[in-house]
């Protein structure tokens, strides 16, 4: 696979990245790279924002409404899927920043 396809499918699932990150380490470019660090960053915050959801819709039960929030992480896991296909390197809107310069593991 190509590292374009390999960043597409970095956004898929933890196994998607799994698979990106494990046949694209001996030749990653910086475009794989950056897609890498971006989706699992945004991995990382939809299973914390799942988790505190969850907590609230227990707490609250008449908040579960808030569930429909995660909409906005299919919508950010889309948009980096786009920025993937499109080759180009700009973060995933609202949280994309802050992972630009972490996971030095896969620099």
């Amino acid at each position: 696979m190509d590292n374009k396809t390999l960043s597409m499918l970095s956004y898929i699932t933890l196994i998607g990245w799994l698979v990106a990150y494990l046949l694209g380490k001996d030749k990653a470019d910086d475009l794989l790279k950056y897609h890498l660090k971006q989706s699992l960053g945004l991995a990382i915050v939809s299973i914390i924002f799942s988790l505190a959801l969850n907590v609230i819709a227990y707490l609250v039960p008449s908040l579960h409404v808030l569930g429909l929030l995660g909409w906005v992480i299919v919508v950010l896991w889309v948009m980096g899927i786009i920025n993937a296909a499109n080759m180009a390197k700009k973060p995933v809107p609202l949280i994309g920043k802050i992972f630009e310069d972490k996971f030095a593991f896969l620099s």
